[in-house]
């Protein structure tokens, strides 16, 4: 296991960003400007150092995809600010270092697990 980490919170914004394929996570404690598009988080344990691979799966409740791609500084970012953006959009490669892509999903299934209380998991 890679992540495991709660949901806490959800900014305003954050439907407007999955609308686009990007839900971005932030550790609670997010300065207020970037609190307002994410998806807020209180990790169950520190998350591993080594970086998960192409193919690890990634839950988010009850919805379940897999990575497809990893920009070359997005796991750094998780490990030390609790920060991640996921792209659903199934890329091989991510637009930005810090994204990792995966596997498409229905936006109204997404929508639906991005609550207070939701697990996610990498792993």
């Amino acid at each position: 296991m890679y992540l495991q980490t709660v949901i806490t919170g959800i900014g305003p914004e954050v439907a407007d960003m999955a609308e686009g394929g990007v839900v971005i996570l932030f550790a609670d404690g997010a300065p207020p400007e970037l609190a307002e598009v994410s998806v807020l988080h209180k990790t169950v344990e520190e998350p591993s150092a080594k970086q998960p691979p192409v193919g690890a799966a990634v839950r988010i409740g009850s919805i379940a995809v897999k990575i497809t791609g990893i920009g070359p500084t997005a796991w750094a970012k998780m490990t030390s600010m609790g920060h991640i953006v996921f792209a659903f959009n199934g890329g091989d490669a991510s637009d930005r270092p810090g994204e990792i892509c995966v596997t498409e999903v229905p936006l109204a299934e997404l929508l639906g697990q991005l609550k207070a209380g939701i697990r996610i998991t990498v792993g």
